[in-house]
């Protein structure tokens, strides 16, 4: 990777080209653990996550479409894999029988508990234990005006 991203300052091109690297990197990383210390994917444990913190475990499909930023399709095809392993289950919704909500079953719920903490103990070493409390916090004020950018910009 190169170290100056054309027409940024030096600033810019540091904080950018940083972003990126990260972005690319620790997904990869924490996929990689999940899947060999719990059998799920980043993606089945974002879902799974999403679902263990909601009301009654239940959650509009359209809804942890956004909150997990897939389409419709892939979200779908993922829980249906996740439904043949009997962690999630898909069903109508009581308030509008044209929407489906998922479901977190109590196998889900054993296996996303199973995997929490080996999941923390990754994500602390690779990130939060790198920094101190100041920038701690510089990592969390960055991300949300980042995050609410992101989530404006896609309508």
């Amino acid at each position: 990777m190169t170290d100056i991203a054309p027409r940024m300052s030096p600033e810019e091109s540091r904080a950018w080209l940083g972003l990126i690297n990260v972005a690319q990197l620790l997904p990869h990383l924490l996929d990689a653990q999940l899947q060999r210390d719990a059998g799920i994917t980043h993606f089945e444990f974002t879902v799974l996550s999403n679902l263990y913190v909601a009301p009654d475990a239940t959650v509009r499909m359209s809804a942890l479409a956004r909150s997990t930023a897939a389409t419709l399709p892939r979200l779908s095809h993922v829980c249906t894999r996740m439904e043949t392993r009997g962690l999630v289950e898909r069903r109508s919704c009581p308030d509008d029988g044209r929407a489906t909500d998922v479901h977190l079953t109590s196998l889900g719920r054993r296996q996303f508990i199973r995997a929490l903490p080996k999941h923390l103990e990754l994500v602390r070493s690779l990130v939060l234990d790198a920094l101190d409390p100041a920038g701690l916090e510089a990592l969390g004020d960055a991300c949300a005006v980042i995050g609410e950018r992101l989530v404006a910009h896609q309508g």
